[in-house]
């Protein structure tokens, strides 16, 4: 997770709240736009004008109507940045230095923080959009990686490689959708920028101002595409919401708050944050500042929760105790860090906010020698690399390695992402419960920092994610055999995919496994059949299913009178205008 300390674990970089070793510098930005109505969200006074000594603040109300309120921002040396109803919470900015203790004596006013320590950019009033990198191309070779088997994702993609109705929010610097393993599972529609704190539109103001957001996006939903690597839920869709400014590449609260809302209100069913709010490693409650901060992005969540989103969160790369917390040297790191004693009432935010999913980093073995850790803190483990690295994505169609708790939290993400495809309907509740039920116990090594039991510690909490339980089945057993290539399903065609099985003895079995995973809207058009070699017709689907969009399953087909050897096929045919598709992937099991 992008942190001033987190940014300290991954490829080890600038201050920054990111949860990798290595924090990015991000460079270029994007310009606002209206949020959504349906957040009670609305644009920035227009025309604002920059000027010297310009700081934003959180002014906290009553959610409702905060029309009054945002009247006395104005009245008192103000302006509206952004604001949402439906949680009161304001963005405002101002030149005022008795802006905060002026707008604190206002009725209705219940808390006001600067959420800054250093101006904001004169770039939040007229955004550069991100660079568009030119894309490389990579030989075709997929290979499995190794933090893939840690977590049997592998195995899990025998069952399901995700439903593409499942969205994933990669809350960060920014995702290059351009990329050849992203672009097959990039949402433009439900991406925006929410640097500076409101929602920026525009084509491409989603993209990279580093490399780091493009990289956990690979972790999630790499496309199972033949080439490069392969994400933990290469089947369900990513959006891209860039929090972070360009040139800092620095979190700041009423970017996280944006990046919540819009969650919440774009049906993002799981988000992933490898970075910690700035500038504060960790928001204090007894000072005002840090007090709204922690409110404000806490009431941002819970929206995003309340809309059916659950936030998945690095635990940050400083090798702390978060549940003994003492000192914090890091903040604040957009001006001069001063040392600092704290309590642990102090909290890294969103990661130590109720509802969060809190993940520690795992080398192979044993905790990583960066990731922070704390009993009843820490909710679960997964790879993030220690000596080795995390291999993903990374912008203008290149790959390459990081470290840090931002890697090991994708991969919690995914695996909640395969846990909503084999679940519809799942409440973020029910997801945390199934994330800690599936995970693997990870006893404590011979450390004296390692609290608590074989089943819940202050290292791994619940354990090491499981890819495999998480889907609720085990790999069948026997041969498997996949086409990862697309074939377009057109209206009123018929296409069938191909796959050469060698190798089987005898006949198919009785409990044939045929996994398919066709992205086309209205189902209800489709009949899928599975053509043996000798040419019998075995039909899986029969336009069931009505206007529910793609069909995502594992059937299993008596096929014990074909010879297992030969060509099979997949023929799909379409019976109605108005809807296409293709044919993403499917495989067979023996």
């Amino acid at each position: 997770m992008p942190a001033a300390t987190l940014g300290a674990a991954l490829a080890f970089g600038a201050p920054a709240a990111l949860a990798d070793t290595a924090p990015v510098s991000p460079s270029g930005s994007a310009a606002p736009a209206p949020a959504a109505t349906s957040q009670g969200a609305a644009p920035a006074s227009p025309n604002a004008t920059w000027v010297a000594g310009t700081r934003a603040y959180l002014v906290i109300t009553a959610p409702g109507d905060t029309t009054a309120v945002r009247n006395a921002v104005t009245a008192n040396g103000g302006t509206v940045f952004q604001y949402y109803d439906a949680i009161g919470v304001i963005t405002a900015h101002s030149a005022s230095a008795s802006f905060a203790a002026t707008m604190r004596g206002v009725g209705g006013v219940q808390q006001v923080g600067a959420t800054r320590t250093s101006d904001v950019p004169a770039d939040a009033y007229n955004p550069a959009l991100p660079a568009n990198p030119a894309q490389s191309t990579t030989p075709s070779g997929e290979p499995v990686r190794a933090d893939m088997t840690q977590i049997k994702a592998d195995q899990a993609w025998a069952v399901t490689t995700g439903s593409a109705s499942v969205k994933v929010g990669i809350l960060d610097t920014g995702v290059d959708d351009q990329h050849q393993d992203l672009a097959p599972n990039f949402n433009a529609a439900d991406s925006a920028s929410c640097a500076y704190g409101k929602p920026d539109t525009r084509t491409g103001a989603w993209r990279d101002v580093g490399t780091h957001g493009t990289h956990v996006a690979g972790t999630v939903a790499a496309a199972k595409n033949g080439k490069g690597v392969i994400g933990v839920a290469p089947g369900v869709k990513i959006s891209s919401v860039r929090i972070a400014e360009p040139g800092s590449s620095l979190f700041f609260a009423e970017n996280t708050i944006c990046g919540f809302m819009w969650a919440g209100d774009h049906g993002f069913k799981v988000t992933n944050n490898s970075y910690y709010t700035d500038p504060w490693q960790f928001n204090c409650p007894d000072d005002a500042d840090q007090a709204a901060i922690i409110e404000g992005v806490r009431r941002a969540q819970e929206y995003a929760e309340g809309k059916g989103s659950l936030q998945v969160a690095a635990a940050g790369n400083s090798n702390i105790d978060l549940a003994n917390k003492t000192t914090d040297t890091e903040s604040p790191n957009d001006s001069t860090p001063v040392t600092r004693t704290i309590t642990n009432a102090c909290l890294d935010i969103p990661t130590e906010l109720p509802g969060v999913v809190t993940v520690s980093a795992m080398g192979t073995t044993a905790k990583a020698s960066y990731s922070n850790y704390g009993l009843n803190v820490v909710d679960v483990t997964a790879p993030g690399g220690d000596t080795t690295g995390i291999y993903s994505t990374l912008p203008g169609g290149k790959y390459g390695s990081k470290s840090g708790t931002s890697m090991a939290s994708p991969h919690v993400a995914g695996v909640a992402a395969l846990l909503a495809s084999t679940n519809p309907g799942i409440t973020p509740a029910q997801l945390r419960d199934k994330l800690a039920t599936q995970a693997n116990d990870v006893a404590c090594p011979s450390d004296s920092r390692c609290k608590g039991t074989t089943a819940k510690n202050g290292f791994f909490g619940e354990g090491q994610v499981d890819a495999l339980k998480a889907v609720g089945s085990t790999p069948p057993p026997g041969k498997y055999f996949e086409n990862t290539a697309d074939f377009a399903i057109g209206d009123n065609t018929t296409v069938e995919s191909p796959i050469t099985v060698s190798g089987v003895t005898g006949n198919a079995p009785a409990t044939l496994k045929v996994g398919v995973n066709i992205v086309h809207t209205y189902i209800g058009d489709l009949k899928v059949d599975l053509i043996a070699p000798d040419g019998t017709v075995y039909t899986v689907h029969n336009r069931s299913g009505g206007s529910t969009d793609n069909i995502s399953q594992v059937y299993t087909v008596n096929a014990s009178a074909e010879a297992a050897n030969g060509t099979w096929k997949l023929r799909v045919n379409d019976n109605a205008g108005g809807d296409t598709g293709r044919i993403d992937s499917w495989n067979v099991t023996f």
